[in-house]
Formats: C-alpha cells, sequence, structure tokens
C-alpha cells in the first residue's frame, strides 16, 4: 500500500457551519456597529496558498477552493468565485446562507454597490486587502451611500476558537549552484530598479529570490512569510522571525541584512515617515494597513509593480538548467505511474486517492522531492469536469471505465513542475474523441507557436481555444501560468490568458493547459510547461521567440482521431513522444520501456 507525507484527504468543508457561523459574525459585528464585513481569502502578504490559520473564508463558509471571496451584511450574505470553483463552491456552501455568485458576471464590489444600504458601515480588514483593493470597495460603498471602515482585530479572529496558530517553518539557505546568482549581486539589481529612499518587499516570494532563501511556513510552497525593506544605500532590514533562522542561515542572512521581527515593521515604516522618506510599496502584494501607518507617520507612499517579480520570472542559465533537470526526474517518476496505472485501472480496484497516493510514491523514489507543488488533482469522471477539484475521503470515487485526468506536480531543489494527463480506461465515446482532439489541437498550437518579442500571453491565448471555438466549445481558464524555479507553482507576472498583458521574454517558464469540461460527464486537460527562449527565422527581420517544451510524458494517444490532425501537428507530436521515449527509456525497466515505446507510437 501507498502512504501520504504531503496529501490530507480529510473533508475539511461542512456546509451545516455556515448558518450559525455567519450568525455569530452579524453580531460581532452589531457589537463593533458595523452593518456588513468583507471576507477575502487572504493573508497580509496576498498569498495564493495559505497558512491553515488564514483560512477565514474556509471557516465561515465551508469554501476550500483557493480563491474567493465574501460579503456578509446584516440581511444577506455572497459568495463569489470564478468559473474552477461554481460546481465546488455549489457543493461546499449552504446556499440558504450565501448566494454563490460568478464573479465574473457580478463582482463583489458591484454587489456591494448594489446591496449595501445607505448610511451603513462596512467593515474590512485593511491587513487583508491592498490599497487599491480597498479604494475598490470604498468606492463601492459610496456608490450605495455607505461608508468602508477598516478595523483594528479582524471578528473573525474572535469567534474562531481553534485558530491553528501561525507558522514558524525553519529557513533554509537556497545554494548557489541552483539560484544562479549571488544574493548581493540581486539586491543591487533591486536598487537600480527604484528610485525612492527605500522598497518594501511584501510578497514572500519576492523575498525567497532575493535573499537566496527557501522556507517552510506554507505546505507545497518553499517560502518564508516576512518582509524586507531594501534601502538605496546602507544594508537592507531583513524582517523574519528569529525562531525560523538557525545559526548558519542567521549568520549568513545577517551579513546581508539588519535582522528584526516582523512585528517590527510598522515602527521601522513610522521612522521613515517621521523622516519624510518616500517608500515605495508592492502594489500587488502591500497590505493596505502597511500603507496607511507609513503614510499617517509622513512618508510619501509610491505604490508601484514589485520590479523583482520580472527578474525572478526570467530564469538564468542555473535556473533554466535545473528546470530541466527537474522535469526529466519529474517525468521518469510520472512516467511510471501512468504505466503502473494502465495496469490497475483495468482491473476496478483503484480509486481516486489511491492513484493519487502512488504518484506521491513514484515521486518520493527519486530520493529528490522536497514537496508536492499543490494538491494532486486525482478526478475520475465527473470529477474531471471540476478543473480543481480536491479529492477526498467522502468524495473518493472508484475508478473504472472511463476518463481519469490527473494534475500533478513536484518542488526538487532545482525546479518546480506541474504536468497534467488525460487518459481513459476503456473505449472513449465518439464526443470525447472529438472534445480530446481539438484539446491536444490547441496545445499543440502553443507548443509550435513562434512570435515576436512583446508579444503578451493575451495575444497567444486565442491559438489554443480555436479548434475548441470552431465546435462552439470553450474552457473558462486560463491557457498558461508562470511557475517558479523550486517556488510557487503560478508565478507572475506573465500568464497566457485573455487578461496577460505582460509580454513574455526569454527565459520565462510558463504552463501550456488548454482543456474543455462538460459537466456531469468529463474533463480534459493536457498540460506541460514550457520556456520562452529566442528563435532564428531565416530572413526573417524581427527579434522572434517560441516555447522549449520542458515536460517529458507521454500524451494519451487512444481518445485521438489522427484524421482531426493535420500534418504540422502529426509531425510535433510525433517529435515530442520520439524525445520523450529516446530520454526516459534509459531510466526505465525493460517492461516500462516496453510500454513507453506502444503509447509513443508515430500518429
Amino acid at each position: 500500500m501507498f502512504d501520504s507525507l504531503y496529501q490530507d484527504f480529510s473533508e475539511t468543508a461542512d456546509p451545516s457551519l455556515g448558518a450559525p457561523r455567519l450568525k455569530a459574525l452579524r453580531g460581532k459585528l452589531r457589537a463593533q456597529k458595523l452593518d456588513g464585513f468583507l471576507v477575502p481569502r487572504a493573508d497580509a502578504h496576498q498569498n495564493e496558498y495559505v497558512a491553515p490559520c488564514e483560512e477565514r473564508l474556509a471557516w465561515l463558509t465551508g469554501f476550500t477552493g483557493s480563491a474567493g471571496f465574501a460579503i456578509a451584511l446584516r440581511d444577506k450574505a455572497a459568495l463569489f468565485v470564478d468559473g474552477r470553483y461554481t460546481i465546488q463552491a455549489r457543493e461546499q456552501v449552504d446556499a440558504e446562507a450565501f448566494a454563490v455568485v460568478p464573479l465574473d458576471r457580478t463582482p463583489p464590489a458591484e454587489w456591494l454597490a448594489q446591496n449595501a444600504k445607505k448610511k451603513a458601515r462596512i467593515g474590512y480588514d485593511p491587513w487583508l486587502h491592498t490599497p487599491a483593493q480597498a479604494a475598490r470597495y470604498e468606492a463601492a460603498a459610496q456608490r450605495a451611500g455607505a461608508e468602508l471602515v477598516a478595523v483594528e482585530a479582524n471578528p473573525i479572529d474572535a469567534l474562531w476558537r481553534d485558530r491553528p496558530a501561525p507558522p514558524c517553518g525553519a529557513v533554509a539557505l537556497h545554494p548557489l549552484k541552483n539560484a544562479g546568482e549571488k544574493a548581493d549581486k540581486k539586491l543591487a539589481r533591486i536598487r537600480e530598479a527604484f528610485s525612492a529612499d527605500a522598497f518594501l518587499i511584501s510578497d514572500p516570494h519576492d523575498l525567497a529570490w532575493a535573499f537566496n532563501l527557501r522556507g517552510a511556513d506554507l505546505g507545497h510552497t518553499p517560502i518564508a512569510l516576512g518582509f524586507a525593506l531594501v534601502f538605496q544605500t546602507g544594508k537592507p532590514k531583513l524582517f523574519l522571525a528569529a525562531d525560523k533562522l538557525n545559526a548558519r542561515a542567521g549568520a549568513t542572512l545577517g551579513a546581508l541584512a539588519d535582522l528584526a521581527a516582523p512585528e517590527d515593521l510598522p515602527q521601522a515604516l513610522a521612522e521613515l515617515g517621521g523622516k519624510k522618506r518616500k517608500i515605495q510599496f508592492d502594489s500587488g502584494t502591500a497590505a493596505a494597513a502597511l500603507t496607511q501607518i507609513a503614510r499617517a507617520a509622513g512618508a510619501e507612499v509610491e505604490l508601484a509593480p514589485s520590479p523583482i517579480a520580472a527578474m525572478k520570472a526570467q530564469k538564468n542559465a542555473a535556473e533554466l538548467d535545473g528546470a530541466r533537470a527537474a522535469h526529466l526526474r519529474d517525468g521518469v517518476a510520472l512516467t511510471k505511474f501512468l504505466c503502473w496505472f494502465d495496469a490497475e485501472a483495468p482491473k476496478g480496484k483503484l480509486t481516486e486517492i489511491s492513484a493519487a497516493l502512488a504518484l506521491e510514491n513514484f515521486r518520493r523514489e527519486t530520493g529528490a522531492l522536497k514537496d508536492l507543488s499543490f494538491p494532486t488533482i486525482s478526478a475520475f469522471g465527473p470529477h474531471a469536469a471540476l478543473p480543481h477539484y480536491r479529492v477526498t475521503e467522502k468524495s473518493d470515487a472508484r475508478i473504472g471505465k472511463g476518463v481519469y485526468l490527473v494534475d500533478s506536480g513536484a518542488q526538487y531543489l532545482d525546479g518546480t513542475t506541474d504536468v497534467t494527463r488525460t487518459v481513459t480506461v476503456g473505449a472513449p465515446s465518439k464526443a470525447f474523441v472529438d472534445a480530446y482532439t481539438r484539446v491536444l489541437k490547441g496545445h499543440i498550437a502553443i507548443a509550435r507557436a513562434v512570435f515576436p518579442h512583446g508579444t503578451v500571453g493575451a495575444q497567444l491565448d486565442a491559438l489554443a481555444r480555436l479548434p475548441l471555438w470552431r465546435a462552439g466549445l470553450d474552457f473558462d481558464h486560463g491557457v498558461g501560468h508562470g511557475v517558479g524555479s523550486y517556488l510557487s507553482v503560478h508565478e507572475g507576472p506573465a500568464r497566457i490568458s485573455k487578461m496577460g498583458n505582460v509580454a513574455l521574454e526569454p527565459g520565462m517558464i510558463l504552463s501550456n493547459e488548454p482543456g474543455f469540461y462538460r459537466e456531469g460527464a468529463f474533463g480534459i486537460r493536457i498540460e506541460n510547461l514550457v520556456a520562452v527562449e529566442p528563435r532564428k527565422i531565416a530572413g526573417g527581420e524581427r527579434d522572434m521567440l517560441g516555447f522549449e517544451t520542458l515536460t517529458l510524458a507521454p500524451i494519451d494517444l487512444r481518445p485521438v482521431d489522427v484524421k482531426m490532425l493535420d500534418a504540422e501537428e502529426k509531425a510535433w507530436l510525433n517529435a515530442f513522444h520520439a524525445r520523450v521515449r529516446k530520454t526516459l527509456s534509459p531510466r526505465l525497466s525493460a517492461q516500462e520501456r516496453g510500454w513507453l515505446k506502444a503509447a509513443t507510437h508515430s500518429v
């Protein structure tokens, strides 16, 4: 039997708790003379994944997705989710207590403007909202004749009696051979990128990259929660809990920066304000509370995107080499799993959990696995139609004839992986074959794309959708997101989506993951990671870019309608599989090599 070190399949959502907790919150709000409260899924750093002690949205509503927002008023409440989570929200949330509202149809600020009553006082926690977010809700409240009020203490924290303690994971120094650049060189580049007297690093991913450190405060993402003030002259000030630092980490980081506790940050900002200094804050992650403290003390506050985000996104040679090594290692593990799954699934004894456990164990056998990069999406049949399905002991489905989707990833010291494969057990339906082949055509279109320097993700997004559009089909998530180097599996600023407005640059690693989902029936997603690279075009007049596919694992060919592929698509698929076969075969057993040869036959 397989076990797990990095996944928990317990059921945490309980819709029955939503109504009494909402009632308790309303009582707390009345005591504070508030008529409503904003509840984002956020922490003081705007992290995508948050510590258990920050899961206020899940505690209140029961919704456990990675993105959501709630507004509780005296007479009504709503939970806002995007297209990935509409079905999950309906299953996890008491609809009598919270109306589930599609985010793309009615944004929370618009709902607030339509539903808040005149003279109402709407509370919000300024540590959980950026200044721009706070301004948006303030404007919405004003449209309704209401007032937005910052609270000193989050009322949910007072009600949440068994709230977990804040994390205190150990900080580790990231080896130079993996980082590819010394921290002092990075800090010098950061100073050149801002003109204020000081820049506050509020994104822990930026902090990890800038100081060549990694942490253990959150599951799946190796970051340490903290801050840093980088000055134009002198040593930076690094705000990390002392309990996270061993002697070596403390000495190394202490040579780079003055060390202080995170709770000392407000005072440090106030002191800069008292000297009338200009402070640049990261507009995407800095809490409104921090800018309010600095401004109240007399500082000039500048809000701008973090200059570190673009630096971090463009991987250097060492990071790209590490990514290739990580994907080779991960490809072997995934291919071993797919071979094993192909033999075991027809027996009818596998479940979604047992398959997820098996894949984790194949990765652990590499001896290099640090963590999973996110909880494995192990989804059979109708569950595959939920793009961010999380299997639990309650939902665990037995895998039989049908469609199985597995979206998974790993954290290795040299790189982060993210890969999705959709495989069939038994003969697939005609409708599935058509949709699967269209998704594959979209995937190949992105993989083969060649584009001029300066192209943004939104300009590429449609390439992956065109085969689906021609059949009147589409999907509700982006085509691709950025990926870090032993950091977050979801990294900005670039992405391939309708909202991707950042130019793709050499060295960026992104996902290529078109999909299609038929509610109640099946889901399809084919995902590889790709690295942006320069492309030479004979006779070309522009600097051109393309993608190097990093992921090495077979794509299921059984549901492919070869007649729907053109010659160039067939050539790409055959070349990809030939590379997978050549690269992985020496690292597989004889039985696995035989399976891979059959699975990667020419089309």
